[in-house]
């Protein structure tokens, strides 16, 4: 990985101080010394694998992936210790070896079964953690050997199992022999105290100075005061040195064990070594990811490459944009303040190469040039930079002559250090550089400093390198006006409140407003007011332009701003309309759902008769044949009614039509007999409950049962004599025409348009009206529903109708209605 050229301190410092912020999002000192280590590069295969393993690590957090770092230490020199014939780790070297290497075994189960919520896949991620290998046999061995202390558990060996218990045997035996020969001493008042402790593995007793001589042992010292002598009795010498024998043996056995397992460790130092690289390079992705989910960061897109990795860059290819971007470090130390970086819109592309940005002192020149140079770099180190959008090639240098250089030790003026700076530049810049000029052609006379500045800047364009340049110089102002590849930009003023508005402003220079600053800081108004009678008119003229502009680009903005906040108002209305048009067309669908049940019900009742019919038959093949054809009409009925249904509901000429309720029995009276979908059984109509429901027996047994339940009535308790019958019987004279002929009870209006179909019904409802019939019915076809709708508006209006339902499906369905008339 070739690095790339950093001149200046000002990048440098600020790259230093940056690595350091994301030092902080590192857990342990193996991702710390990987943040440490990282510098930008020229690579652009390299930085895309780096941006792509970012964003893989981003997609796991965001769907609540963590992965613990913290504890983790660098083992590469452990591990070369293992790999020494006959070298020996200590516990705690192998507890930190282990701790690794069970990390990168965790991982490597996450890596083959990442999150399924991810969107991404893990191409990068997936190829780096190949790297790590399967260690189940290897940590199998060290399962349940060292304690969280460092120690060693009794389960390391069965030997050191076996030799532990024969200390804590031995060590009973010392004490309870102790015990007994504290109690007769304690009788004489030679003990101290009556305990027993430990100097140099042996278990002694304390006896007072002046009683040492009536206890026969071997004294191993005496306390701080003097006061007390630590005595090991004669009788408990042979056991104490059984002890002592036991713990040596525990310790050779302890050593035996180290040994073997720093030899485990040994044989896998190449995998070990690997996997701690690739947590190492992981954490580094981790503290990138988090880092640019809190600054609100973007991957930088590449461009100008020439088809291979190198940084070699066309005029028509390259470009720099930056939308939005922030500097990092100004956006951290300004957030424990609330208060908000402005961002900076930088672009360069095509022939454009050079950025002249002018304006007001304190304004952000400098710190545009900063956050141009600063992102730069984070983008060929493969971090994510605080920006909304980012485009920009790989730089080979990033140039910068950016402060103050003055030396005393070196013998440099100001001016004298900015010179041998960019004379430096200008030697080192390619047409793949990036070169940043801060306060171009100052601390010298204005004339030749304006002078000498647009040479600076004109040599540089003529290299053809990307250029961001900031200057006072009017100049640079007109240069940037007059030369083809050349962009004026500004740094926002408001001239009512005297404050830099920190917003850089492409295509338009600005004003240095160096009397307005002074004002603003509080310099004596004498002398501001000195200023101004000496400004020449040319100046004063100039910057009165400017400002003007300024203005008008300030009212155009706000301008924009409105309308682009009223393009959002329409789109807002846009959808809310959308909503509530799905909302109705949901409604709608709901009531159709409504009157499809009830069609499904009939349909069902009507398939149950059949059945039922079909079962009482006694030739079997002649029963299914019949069930068939049957079921076939049934079928044929249903879909006619079901495509009727949803063609009115559709068109909407059903709407308001209380009578398009498929199957729905209207006429229903107290006393009449009825038949039941539900049951299959007849009953007898006690009560009307309301509208929609009745009470009916069926024997002994009463019920409430929907309108909808009702398949048909049976018989009816109303009279049945006709009209003309009832008016002779009261001795009233009437005569018809055509009176011998029988009325029909069915008319067919299919074809008819509605006004003529209207009076053919008229009539043919009156002639049934006054030959006394009960119930006729209008056979009109399903269609559009336009025809029906009109017809049973028109019966419901006619004063001898009673009422209008639709008959079932095996009686025409949706393509007729039934009228019950008031005889």
């Amino acid at each position: 990985m070739s690095s790339a050229l950093i001149h200046s301190s000002a990048p440098v410092l600020e790259f230093e101080a940056l690595r350091e912020l994301l030092r902080a999002y590192a857990a342990s000192p193996l991702g710390q010394a990987k943040i440490a280590a990282l510098t930008p590069s020229t690579d652009s295969d390299w930085i895309t694998e780096q941006q792509e393993l970012t964003a893989e690590v981003r997609e796991f957090r965001r769907v609540g992936g963590r992965f613990d770092f913290s504890g983790l230490l660098d083992v590469a020199r452990l591990i070369e210790k293992a790999r020494i014939t006959g070298a020996v780790l200590e516990t705690t070297e192998i507890r930190d070896v282990l701790l690794v290497v069970d990390r990168a075994a965790e991982w490597r189960e996450i890596a083959l079964h990442p999150p399924a919520s991810m969107k991404t896949e893990w191409r990068g991620i997936g190829t780096l953690s190949a790297a790590v290998p399967d260690f189940t046999e290897f940590l199998r061995y060290f399962r349940n050997k060292i304690e969280p202390d460092g120690t060693l558990e009794d389960r390391a060996s069965p030997e050191l199992a076996r030799i532990r218990r024969e200390i804590e045997k031995q060590r009973r035996g010392i004490q309870e022999s102790l015990r007994g020969y504290l109690r007769r001493l304690a009788e004489g008042g030679a003990v101290q105290d009556e305990l027993i402790t430990i100097r140099g593995e042996r278990f002694v007793i304390p006896i007072k100075i002046e009683q040492k001589r009536r206890v026969q042992g071997v004294v191993h010292g005496a306390s701080s005061s003097g006061q007390t002598v630590f005595v090991e009795p004669l009788e408990t010498i042979e056991q104490n040195n059984e002890l002592v024998r036991l713990l040596d043996e525990e310790q050779a056995e302890i050593h035996r064990i180290l040994r073997e397992m720093t030899r485990r460790i040994g044989e896998q130092a190449e995998a070990t070594l690997a996997s701690a690289e690739v947590l190492g390079e992981l954490e580094l992705q981790f503290a990138k990811a988090h880092f640019a989910e809190d600054y609100n960061c973007v991957a930088v897109k590449l461009n100008g490459l020439c088809g291979d990795s190198r940084p070699r860059l066309s005029a028509s290819g390259a470009s720099l944009l930056l939308q939005n971007a922030r500097h990092p470090l100004l956006e951290r130390n300004l957030k424990p303040k609330s208060v908000r970086v402005v961002p900076v819109s930088v672009e360069l592309e095509g022939p454009r190469r050079q950025l002249v940005i002018t304006g007001p002192n304190t304004g952000g020149k400098t710190v545009t040039l900063k956050t141009v140079g600063l992102l730069a770099l984070l983008a060929q180190s493969g971090i994510p930079v605080p920006a909304d959008r980012a485009e920009m090639p790989v730089f080979d240098a990033v140039l910068a002559d950016i402060g103050d250089y003055q030396s005393i030790e070196q013998n440099l003026s100001t001016f004298s250090a900015h010179v041998t700076n960019i004379d430096f530049i200008s030697r080192t810049a390619t047409p793949e550089s990036l070169v940043l000029l801060d306060e171009l052609g100052s601390a010298t006379d204005p004339e030749e400093g304006a002078a000498l500045a647009v040479a600076i800047a004109g040599h540089f364009g003529r290299i053809g390198c990307m250029t961001v340049i900031s200057t006072h110089h009017t100049s640079l102002k007109v240069y940037g006006a007059n030369t083809p590849g050349v962009v004026n930009a500004s740094v926002g003023f408001n001239e009512t409140t005297l404050q830099p508005t920190y917003e850089l402003k492409m295509g338009v220079p600005g004003a240095s407003a160096g009397i307005n600053i002074a004002q603003r800081l509080g310099l004596n108004p004498a002398i501001i007011e000195a200023a101004r009678a000496r400004l020449g008119t040319q100046a004063r003229d100039v910057g009165e332009f400017l400002d003007k502009l300024h203005a008008g680009l300030r009212e155009m903005e706000g301008e924009r701003l409105g309308l682009k906040t009223r393009e959002q108002e329409l789109e807002q209305e846009k959808t809310r309309l959308a909503s509530e048009g799905k909302r109705e067309q949901q409604a709608k669908i709901r009531e159709m759902e409504k009157k499809l049940e009830s069609v499904l019900r009939d349909f069902e009742y009507h398939a149950r008769e059949a059945v039922n019919a079909v079962q009482e038959k006694a030739a079997a093949q002649k029963v299914s044949k019949e069930a068939e054809k049957r079921i076939a009409i049934l079928r044929r009925e249903f879909r006619e009614q079901f495509d009727s249904t949803v063609v009115a509901h559709a068109s909407g000429a059903d709407e308001g039509d209380p009578h398009a309720q498929p199957q729905v029995v209207k006429n229903v009276s107290e006393g009449d007999s009825v038949k039941l979908k539900s049951t299959g059984r007849a009953a007898i109509v006690l009560r009307k409950v309301d509208d929609s429901h009745f009470e009916v027996a069926m024997g002994a047994m009463k019920m409430k049962v929907a309108r909808d339940d009702i398949a048909a009535v049976i018989s009816s308790t109303r009279a049945a004599d006709s009209p003309v019958k009832a008016a002779r019987a009261r001795g009233v004279s009437v005569s018809l025409e055509n009176e011998g002929q029988n009325a029909p009870s069915e008319i067919n209006v299919i074809g008819f348009n509605v006004d003529d179909a209207t009076r053919a019904v008229e009539k043919f409802v009156d002639h049934a009206f006054l030959a006394g019939l009960p119930r006729v019915r209008v056979v009109h076809g399903s269609g559009m529903g336009i025809l029906r709708k009109a017809l049973r508006q028109a019966l419901q209006q006619h004063p001898h109708v009673e009422s209008v339902a639709e008959p079932p499906q095996n009686e025409g369905g949706g393509g007729a209605t039934v009228v019950e008339l008031r005889v």
